[in-house]
């Protein structure tokens, strides 16, 4: 049963709290997705939309062209810069490598990084690569902001496991063993039979250990998540998932794991994607976002828990008089893909977020647990707090 708590903090004492406030989102969207719309973006989206490109192949012609326009235009770097201090997020973990083509994953995980990297040192000044806890508490002190890089797949490594290295050496700091179907490592959370790590992920868990990397199984089939929680030499992490008891949904977790997580001192992170949290219709709003994280606190307790938005969000400004693009784009996943997503999972756009509509929302969630009775320490720790204190123990 969730605990009913009293509001004690107005909305405006929430954001000035927020603001103040360490804030860690424990998986946010990759560096070049929705965080930039920038005029030459603007042109390049009319003359796709004249050629009629589908939306899939816009937003990946306008994500291809944010590095440089960072490095390139004063514009750019102001535009991006003045989301993340919109959105008042210290540290956010980013996603460099995720599923697809298991032949290509290594050199598309290597670009990633680099044109992380890339932006990072075009905004050396305001931004920096999170490495240990020590970078995010500079971060905070000076008001800037940090990316941490994370993998949601291990299919980068191949079947190397010298590549863990490489890729710590690059600045990789959270790895999530699998994505949602099948690799070497082990099974997803969406695969036909959902077995727990090979031999190989046994290894897998027990080098990232070693080097001090996150372990997360927030993709992960559950017997992943148990055979993770039995190897690893570290307390791992779920950084977004959600209650599979509040909504039944093959991504969400069951109390039992997301408890014994916690019990050996470990991280979940509630995330806010709109199908994913309730299966009534269309629209979710935060008030279902916060039904799940206040289960989850009952169940494993205030110091575990915290926040990782998994929301891309919407930045592009499609024009709504394109509705032949938006249909054939919003597809209902009848086909095969390697993000393993179906019909079923209610993962398509048509689904709609209240209250948060890119990165820049941020501090509607603060609003919105405040409005929902949690303290100013309890914000504080699930705002950030907890994934400070999960990622010292983890990383450093």
């Amino acid at each position: 049963m969730v605990t009913k708590r009293k509001q004690t903090s107005s909305a405006e004492e929430a954001r000035h709290l927020h603001y103040k406030a360490l804030v860690m989102d424990s998986q946010a969207p990759g560096p070049t997705r929705s965080y930039l719309f920038t005029d030459r973006m603007k042109a390049v989206l009319e003359e796709a939309l004249d050629n009629r490109m589908t939306r899939e192949q816009i937003t990946q012609l306008i994500t291809g062209m944010v590095v440089q326009e960072v490095q390139t235009s004063t514009q750019a770097k102001k535009q991006y810069l003045d989301l993340w201090r919109k959105a008042g997020v210290t540290a956010a973990s980013v996603t460099c490598a995720g599923p697809g083509d298991i032949n290509l994953a290594f050199d598309k995980a290597v670009k990633a990084i680099a044109d992380t990297r890339a932006i990072v040192d075009a905004l050396e000044d305001n931004m920096a690569i999170i490495l240990n806890t020590h970078d995010v508490e500079q971060a905070h002190r000076e008001a800037n902001h940090g990316l941490i890089i994370d993998f949601q797949d291990t299919i980068p490594f191949g079947s190397d496991l010298r590549r863990i290295e490489l890729f710590y050496n690059l600045g990789l700091r959270v790895v999530q063993l699998t994505y949602n179907l099948r690799n070497l490592v082990g099974d997803g959370c969406l695969e036909t039979h959902k077995s727990g790590l090979s031999y190989f992920g046994r290894e897998v868990v027990q080098r990232l250990n070693e080097l001090g990397m996150v372990v997360d199984v927030s993709h992960s089939s559950e017997q992943v998540g148990w055979d993770a929680l039995e190897v690893s030499s570290a307390p791992i992490a779920i950084t977004h998932s959600f209650s599979s008891n509040l909504c039944q949904h093959d991504r969400g977790k069951s109390d039992q794991l997301a408890r014994a997580i916690a019990d050996k001192g470990g991280y979940f992170g509630v995330l806010i994607v709109p199908g994913f949290l309730q299966n009534r219709g269309l629209v979710t709003t935060l008030d279902d976002f916060v039904d799940h994280l206040e289960h989850i606190v009952d169940v494993i307790g205030i110091d575990h828990v915290g926040i990782g938005s998994d929301l891309t969000g919407n930045i592009l400004q499609f024009p709504q008089e394109t509705p032949e693009v938006t249909q054939r784009d919003m597809g209902q996943r009848d086909h095969f893909n390697w993000t393993g997503f179906r019909k079923e999972h209610r993962h398509t756009l048509e689904y709609e977020m209240m209250g948060y509509n890119n990165l820049g929302d941020w501090p509607n969630i603060t609003v919105k647990l405040a409005e929902r009775g949690f303290s100013e320490e309890e914000l504080r720790k699930l705002l950030g707090l907890n994934f400070l204190r999960y990622f010292r123990e983890a990383v450093g």
